[in-house]
């Protein structure tokens, strides 16, 4: 019985360990060592989509965000600002968002106290899809980044026309 609970340990202990190094492991289709490394108390992020033939109806809309406990009854928002950067001699385009921690918030009065941890996002920034290129984001190291896909159904419509009465 003993032999059978330490077997058992040990499987569980190498299937962890296992599990641990791969989530570890991220393949990236592109070089990313061309890209500055994260200063001091940052870290890289980067968005990598698959190419498809339909990339140029698609769009990408990334928010970066900090998971904090929070009121459930106002609306959080983290301060701080995005800037995109040029890749000097690549021409490719980064992002780095700066924040001092600050989160701004709604001021309505709670009568229900419960706190839960959300994800609180900044300002979220949309930009083409391009599967060939990464988006590579540069956050503070408490902070993380989440991003959703769109895609048009192609079809394309008129504006009406406003006619003023003369």
């Amino acid at each position: 019985m003993k032999n059978t609970f330490q077997t058992i340990t040990l499987t569980l202990v190498i299937c962890l360990a296992t599990l641990h190094g791969m989530a570890q492991t991220v393949n990236y289709r592109q070089d990313l060592s061309i890209f500055p490394k994260p200063e001091v108390g940052y870290k890289q992020m980067v968005i990598d989509v698959p190419h498809s033939e339909k990339d140029s109806e698609k769009k990408i809309e990334f928010t970066v965000g900090k998971y904090l406990e929070v009121d459930v009854c106002n609306s959080h928002g983290l301060a701080g600002e995005l800037k995109s950067k040029e890749l000097e001699g690549w021409g490719f385009n980064y992002y780095q968002f700066k924040t001092n921690g600050a989160v701004r918030s709604t001021m309505m009065a709670c009568a229900d106290a419960t706190k839960v941890t959300k994800f609180i996002p900044s300002e979220s920034q949309i930009v083409n899809y391009n599967g060939r290129l990464p988006i590579v984001i540069y956050v503070p190291e408490d902070c993380d980044v989440q991003f959703k896909i769109y895609q048009s159904d192609n079809d394309t419509y008129s504006a009406s026309e406003v006619k003023v009465k003369k």
